[in-house]
């Protein structure tokens, strides 16, 4: 593993031990050139997934770029980090048990969708102002009225707020 302070590649594992929802293992490591002393996160890669954009441009699959997305939604929220990585790691289960090694961005703003619905209200409404591109606020109306309109049902979830 390279070094982010120095890039060496010289460097050793000094502690490893599980997340708390066993999902990933959490590594403390140590460079042997500059002494920094940082974490790595070992998970999980079920295949390895391509993203099918809408220019239809190919790129690889970033579990980064998904959790930031999703952690930009959740900003100034009261969510605890462990359910926002619980979530993360969740959509990324179930684009790859897709069974494709495609998967369109579609698709994954979808799937972001309906995890960020079940966790946060406000987060799901931003996600969807910039995923479906809203120009005017008769779309926003719209997303809140699907949301009021699903507790009125008695469908709201739990852990809503």
């Amino acid at each position: 593993m390279r070094c982010p302070s120095c890039s060496s590649l010289d460097t050793q594992v000094k502690d490893s031990r599980p997340t708390e929802d066993s999902a990933a293992i959490r590594r403390r490591r140590l460079c042997l050139a500059c002494n920094f002393r940082f974490t790595t996160f070992e998970r999980v890669q079920l295949r390895e997934l391509a993203v099918m954009k809408r220019n239809g441009r190919r790129v690889p699959f970033d579990r980064d770029k998904l959790a930031r997305s999703v952690e930009i939604s959740l900003r100034k929220r009261n969510v605890d980090p462990e359910r926002v990585e619980q979530t993360v790691s969740k959509i990324v289960r179930e684009l790859e048990s897709l069974g494709e090694n495609e998967v369109t961005t579609e698709t994954i703003g979808e799937t972001v969708m309906s995890s960020l619905r079940t966790l946060d209200d406000v987060a799901y409404v931003r996600f969807a102002s910039v995923y479906r591109n809203f120009r005017e606020a008769k779309d926003f109306e719209a997303v809140l009225g699907e949301l009021t309109g699903d507790e009125e049902d008695g469908k709201s979830s739990p852990g809503r707020k």
